[in-house]
C-alpha cells in the first residue's frame, strides 16, 4: 500500500480532467466532501450524497473502508445519513463490518460565509466484539462542525466532538464504560471551484473505564494534506475523486498510510 507515492500523478489528473470544457453548463463548487473532518454544509434540497473512503496505515498495517449516504429529511435544514465501516485489523487478522452509524444533523447556521451543523449519531452494536470490530452496545456520538469562508480562495473547517459507549466489551468480553473526545481542523485552497488543495488536522482521546481495573487512555494525531477534484455533469452528478497522504505526529508518531476518497452526488429525480 504505497499511495501516498502516487499524490503527484493524482495532482495532474485532476488538472487535466478540469481543464476540459463540456462537464457542465454550470461550474459547482466543492462542498461536503472532506476526508477526515465535516464541513458544516448539509445536503441541499432533492440531492443524496453516496461518499466511499478507503485508508490504509502502513506501520499497524490496518485499513477500513466507510460507505455513508446523505440524505435531506425533507429539505436541506434536517439531513439523516449512515455510515457503516469495515475494518482489517492486522494483529488479530481480523476483517468485517464494524459498528454502524445513524447519523442526524440540524443545519442550525447556513449564511453566505459561516456554517454550522451539529450532528447526533447512533451507534449500533453491528461489529463482532470477539475480533475487536465491535463494542456489543449502543453507543452515542455528538460532533459540531464549523465551516468558514475566509476569502474567495480560503475555507477553513472546525470540528470538536464526543462518544460515550457504556459497557463497551473488549475482545475478551470484558466492560468498561469509553469515552471519547474528537477535534480537528482544516484549510482548503480553491486552486479552481473544481480543483482543492487541503490540509487536515485530526485528533481523538479515548478514555476507558473498566467495571473494576485501572483507567486507560489512548490518543491520536495526524495530518493529512490532500487534494480533491470535481467532475461535473450535465445530468447534475458531481462526481469528487481525493487522495491523502495522513502522517501521524504526536502520539502518532511513526504511523503514515495513504487514503482515498470518492464521492457521487446527484438529484433524487
Amino acid at each position: 500500500m504505497t499511495l501516498y507515492k502516487y499524490l503527484p500523478y493524482f495532482a495532474l489528473a485532476g488538472f487535466l480532467l478540469i481543464s476540459r470544457s463540456g462537464f457542465a453548463e454550470e461550474v459547482k463548487k466543492i462542498q461536503d466532501n472532506s476526508f477526515l473532518l465535516e464541513e458544516a454544509y448539509n445536503q441541499e434540497d432533492g440531492v443524496v450524497q453516496h461518499i466511499s473512503v478507503f485508508q490504509y496505515l502502513k506501520k499497524s498495517k490496518d485499513w477500513q473502508y466507510t460507505f455513508t449516504q446523505e440524505w435531506p429529511v425533507p429539505k436541506q435544514t434536517h439531513q439523516f445519513s449512515y455510515t457503516v465501516p469495515v475494518t482489517h485489523l492486522h494483529d488479530n487478522d481480523s476483517t468485517g463490518v464494524g459498528d454502524i452509524l445513524l447519523n442526524y444533523r440540524y443545519q442550525a447556521i447556513l449564511q453566505d460565509r459561516i456554517a454550522l451543523a451539529p450532528r447526533l449519531s447512533l451507534i449500533l452494536p453491528t461489529g463482532d466484539y470477539k475480533k475487536g470490530l465491535g463494542t456489543d452496545t449502543v453507543g452515542y456520538q455528538v460532533n459540531i462542525p464549523l465551516s468558514v469562508e475566509l476569502s474567495d480562495k480560503l475555507v477553513t473547517h472546525w470540528n470538536m466532538g464526543a462518544t460515550f459507549t457504556p459497557d463497551a466489551k473488549d475482545n475478551a468480553g470484558d466492560k468498561a464504560n469509553v469515552r471519547g473526545f474528537n477535534y480537528g481542523a482544516s484549510l482548503i485552497y480553491l486552486v479552481n471551484e473544481n480543483f482543492n488543495l487541503m490540509l487536515e488536522t485530526a485528533g481523538t482521546t479515548t478514555e476507558t473505564v473498566p467495571k473494576n481495573g485501572i483507567t486507560t487512555t489512548e490518543s491520536t494525531f495526524f495530518i493529512n494534506p490532500g487534494v480533491r477534484f470535481a467532475i461535473n455533469l450535465k445530468s447534475g452528478l458531481q462526481i469528487v475523486p481525493g487522495l491523502s497522504v495522513p502522517i501521524g505526529i504526536g502520539p502518532s508518531e511513526g504511523e503514515y498510510g495513504g487514503l482515498v476518497y470518492l464521492s457521487f452526488e446527484h438529484p433524487l429525480f
